[in-house]
C-alpha cells in the first residue's frame, strides 16, 4: 500500500479560488492529504470553513491570528513532512511575491522555507498574464526549479475568451502525481 502524500495547497485571491475545493476532492481521491494556507485575498473568494470541512485540517489564514499564537512558526512546521507545496489559483501578486523573495505572508514564508517542489498554476486576466514582468517572474520560478502548470484558453472572470483560465482541476492533480512520481527516482 502506497504511503498518503502530504501537500499543501495555496490559495490566493483569484476568482479561481473556488477551483480549489475540486482540488482538494481531486488530491484526496489520488490518496493525499491536503493541507491548505490561504492568503488574505483568498478569504475574499472561498472561506477557510469550506476548505478546512472539505480537507478535514485547520486551514492557515493570517500569521498573526490569534490561534496561531503562542508563535510555533506554522509557516516552517506546516510544510516539514511536505512532498509538495501547490499554488492554485496563483496570482500575479503571489508570483511576483514569491519570486522577489518577498515573504509577508504564511504562503509566501512558505514557499521560501520550503524543499519540496512547487508547482504554480496561475489564474489572471489574459494581460496580467501576457505582461512582461509577470511572464519574467514566471521564467524566474522555473529557472529556481519551479513547475509552472500553464493556464489554458478559456472564459474569463471579466468576459473574454483569453489564456489565463486556471488549468483544468484533472490536469493540476496530473501534475502534483508526476512531480510525486519524479521525487521516487
Amino acid at each position: 500500500m502506497n504511503k498518503r502524500k502530504k501537500i499543501v495547497l495555496g490559495v490566493t485571491g483569484s476568482i479561481a479560488a473556488y477551483k480549489s475545493a475540486d482540488i482538494i476532492r481531486g488530491l484526496q481521491e489520488n490518496n493525499h492529504d491536503v493541507f491548505v494556507v490561504m492568503t488574505k485575498a483568498a478569504e475574499r473568494f472561498i472561506t477557510p470553513l469550506t476548505l478546512s470541512t472539505l480537507s478535514g485540517e485547520r486551514v492557515l489564514c493570517g500569521m498573526f491570528d490569534e490561534e496561531n499564537l503562542p508563535w510555533k512558526m506554522p509557516h516552517i512546521t506546516k510544510t516539514q513532512g511536505a512532498d509538495v507545496l501547490l499554488i492554485a489559483p496563483a496570482t500575479a501578486d503571489i508570483i511576483g511575491k514569491i519570486a522577489n523573495g518577498i515573504a509577508d505572508n504564511f504562503l509566501t514564508c512558505i514557499a521560501l522555507a520550503t524543499k519540496s517542489p512547487i508547482l504554480i498554476a496561475p489564474a489572471m486576466n489574459t494581460e496580467m498574464y501576457k505582461n512582461a514582468i509577470v511572464q519574467e517572474n514566471c521564467a524566474k520560478l522555473k529557472k529556481h526549479g519551479m513547475q509552472i502548470i500553464e493556464p489554458v484558453k478559456g472564459k474569463l472572470a471579466c468576459g473574454i475568451v483569453g489564456e489565463g483560465h486556471i488549468a483544468e482541476v484533472k490536469d493540476i492533480v496530473k501534475a502534483v502525481d508526476i512531480a510525486l512520481t519524479l521525487l521516487k527516482k
